[in-house]
């Protein structure tokens, strides 16, 4: 079987190149080895190495920023997107998309999230992959979408990286309290999609939701990265207003995985565990 990887240089595509060989033939590529915002080179790619499997891991994920390079944005995660799910539904492939909770925005009912929650995209990032989200419905290609949220990994630049270094640098940090969802551990996340890709599981379409289990605040999270990792730094909780942004977050984005575990037959790691896993290969 051959799995084109694409968006492989960033937090999921590293933990998925650092899984065990399998008998599955994976194609790692990045912008720099297959532009995927250029349809010609999609179909081109996928023709001529008989790729089975598209698991898509590219995005512009840098939510300020998106509101300023909206265009760029749109590019990569809506019009790729399209790009791969065309070349997906006429070559016979399977696709498998990383979505995210901004999807659905902010909701008045504090409840865990299901797949076929009202959406309500926040954001132009928000906006961009819930377009990528209907483009590959609209192919009509065989699909696999799965929404996470909080992404982090040993790999590339995330919130646990980013405490780290300011607790090292400062003696206090201020972090919300008043966002509450769940961390993803990436290296959990790219077991499933592994399993999904190599196995019968690929022809279950549909949308699935994946993240750790539990329900923390972004000031919780970064109150046990600094314990965890063995660093001394004062965690004060404040308000999002406090910060000044002028993009708004999802206040409540606590993703319901029943089907995900159901469908897979599987157990999903508690926050604090994989995050310990985490930091144990961060200070190696």
């Amino acid at each position: 079987m051959n799995i084109l990887v694409t968006g492989a240089n960033g937090q999921l595509g590293q933990e998925l190149r650092i899984l065990p060989n399998t008998d599955a033939i994976y194609f790692f590529t990045d912008v720099e080895e297959l532009d995927i915002t250029n349809k010609e080179d999609v179909r081109h790619f996928v023709d001529s190495n008989q790729i089975e499997v598209i698991i898509n891991c590219a995005a512009y994920t840098d939510v300020n920023k998106a509101e300023e390079e909206s265009a760029k944005a749109e590019q990569i995660n809506t019009h790729a997107v399209a790009n791969l799910a065309n070349v997906a539904k006429k070559s016979g492939a399977t696709l498998i998309h990383i979505s995210t909770d901004y999807v659905f925005g902010n909701n008045s009912i504090n409840e865990p999230i299901k797949e076929d929650a009202a959406t309500n995209p926040m954001g132009v990032y928000g906006r961009t992959k819930f377009d990528g989200e209907e483009e590959i419905i609209k192919s009509g290609c065989r699909y696999i979408i799965i929404r996470t949220a909080w992404l982090y990994s040993s790999y590339g630049k995330n919130f646990v990286k980013t405490i780290l270094r300011l607790a090292q640098e400062k003696d206090s940090i201020n972090v919300v309290y008043d966002q509450v969802g769940t961390p993803t551990y990436a290296g959990d996340l790219a077991l499933v999609i592994k399993m999904i890709a190599e196995s019968e599981l690929r022809h279950i379409q549909g949308v699935y939701h994946f993240s750790n289990e539990g329900a923390i605040s972004w000031y919780d999270f970064a109150q046990a990265i600094v314990e965890l990792g063995g660093v001394k730094c004062n965690i004060i909780p404040c308000k999002t207003e406090d910060f000044g942004s002028t993009v708004e977050r999802p206040h409540y984005s606590v993703l319901d995985k029943t089907k995900i575990k159901q469908t897979l037959g599987m157990s999903i790691p508690y926050w604090k565990d994989s995050l310990k896993e985490c930091l144990s290969k961060i200070n190696g």
